[in-house]
C-alpha cells in the first residue's frame, strides 16, 4: 500500500533561516491586535452584553429558519435562536434594547406577537450587563487556566524551555484570534471563547509533536548544530502537520459555508486558529528554543540511564 505524503520524503527546508523575519512579523501582528483590542474593542454578543432570553416550545419540530425570519424583521437588533433538548424546544436570545426595563418589555411583546399563540412560552428572562461582565471574567479565567495547565504539563513532559516556548506560541495564537475578531467586527460570544480553547488544544498538540521529534533528535544527533537539528525536526514532522491541518480545514470550511449562522463565528475562529496554530508551531515555538539556551545534557543523561537499565534487565 502506497502512503500519501503532502511533503516529499527527505525535505530539507531551512525554516530557521526565517526565524527573525517570522519573529518580527508576529510581533507586529500581536502589537496591532492588542492596539485594536484597546481602541476598537470587540463586538460582544448577547452572552456578554446582556439581553432577553425567551424559551419556547412549538407544537411540531421547530423550523429555525422560519422563526429567525419572523423575528429578524422586527428591528430588535441581533436575534439568536438555538435548539436544545427536544426538537420542539427553542431558546431565543434578543440583544438588550436601549431604554431600560420598559424597552425590554416592549421587545418581548413584539416577539410574542410575531411568534403567535401556537407557541408555548416556557420562560422569559432579562440578562443584565452585570451577568455579561461576569461571563467575560469567567472566559478570561478559563483561557488563562488552560494556558497555565499546559505550561506545567509541557514543563514536566520535556524541559522548561519547551514549556515556555509552547505557551508563548499559544499566546501568539490567542492574541491574533482576538485581533482578527476586532479588525473584522465579528461577534465575540461564548462560542468564540470555546473556539479559542479548542484552538489552544489543537496548537499545543501540534507543538508537542514537533517538540517530541526535537527531543528525539537531541538524543540521536549529539554533535549536530542546534539550528540544523531543529530544521531536521520540523521537516521530519512537516508532512504530518500539513496533513492534519488540511483535513481539519476541509471539515471547518464545510461547517462555515453550510453549517448556518449559529456556528459561523465558531467555524471562522477555528479556521483562523488552525492556520495561525500551524504557523506558530513551526516559526514561533521551535525557533524560540534557540534563544532560551536549550541544553542537551539532561536529555542525553536521561537516555543513557535508560540504556543502562535496559542492558541490566537483558542480563
Amino acid at each position: 500500500m502506497r502512503l500519501i505524503n503532502l511533503v516529499p520524503i527527505g525535505t530539507k527546508i531551512e525554516f530557521l533561516r526565517f526565524r527573525k523575519l517570522a519573529g518580527i512579523l508576529s510581533l507586529i501582528l500581536c502589537v496591532a491586535s492588542v492596539a485594536l483590542f484597546m481602541t476598537k474593542g470587540l463586538n460582544y454578543g448577547i452572552d456578554f452584553r446582556g439581553g432577553i432570553l425567551i424559551e419556547v416550545r412549538t407544537p411540531e419540530p421547530a423550523d429555525l429558519s422560519k422563526l429567525r425570519s419572523q423575528l429578524g424583521d422586527l428591528g430588535l437588533g441581533e436575534v439568536q435562536l438555538q435548539e436544545f433538548g427536544e426538537p420542539t424546544d427553542v431558546l431565543i436570545r434578543i440583544e438588550r434594547q436601549p431604554g431600560g426595563e420598559k424597552a425590554q418589555q416592549v421587545a418581548v411583546t413584539k416577539a410574542k406577537k410575531a411568534l403567535g399563540d401556537k407557541v408555548n412560552y416556557r420562560r422569559t428572562e432579562f440578562v443584565g450587563p452585570k451577568v455579561g461582565g461576569e461571563l467575560i471574567e469567567a472566559g478570561i479565567t478559563a483561557v488563562l487556566a488552560a494556558l497555565a495547565a499546559m505550561l506545567i504539563y509541557i514543563w514536566f513532559r520535556f524541559e522548561w524551555q519547551f514549556g515556555l516556548g509552547a505557551v508563548v506560541a499559544l499566546l501568539h495564537d490567542v492574541i491574533l484570534t482576538i485581533g482578527i475578531f476586532s479588525l473584522l467586527g465579528l461577534e465575540f460570544n461564548l462560542s468564540t471563547v470555546a473556539a479559542i480553547l479548542t484552538i489552544a488544544g489543537y496548537s499545543i498538540n501540534d507543538t508537542v509533536v514537533v517538540y517530541d521529534r526535537v527531543r528525539e533528535n537531541l538524543r540521536k544527533f549529539k554533535q549536530m548544530s542546534l539550528d540544523e537539528l531543529l530544521n531536521l525536526s520540523i521537516n521530519g514532522t512537516l508532512s504530518r502537520t500539513l496533513l492534519t491541518s488540511v483535513t481539519t480545514l476541509i471539515a471547518l470550511l464545510t461547517l462555515y459555508f453550510f453549517g448556518g449562522e449559529v456556528i459561523k463565528g465558531f467555524s471562522f475562529a477555528m479556521i483562523w486558529g488552525v492556520i495561525v496554530g500551524t504557523y506558530s508551531s513551526i516559526f514561533i515555538a521551535v525557533p524560540l528554543l534557540v534563544y532560551m539556551n536549550l541544553r542537551r545534557t539532561g536529555l542525553i543523561v536521561g537516555e543513557t540511564d535508560q540504556d543502562e537499565a535496559a542492558e541490566k534487565i537483558a542480563e
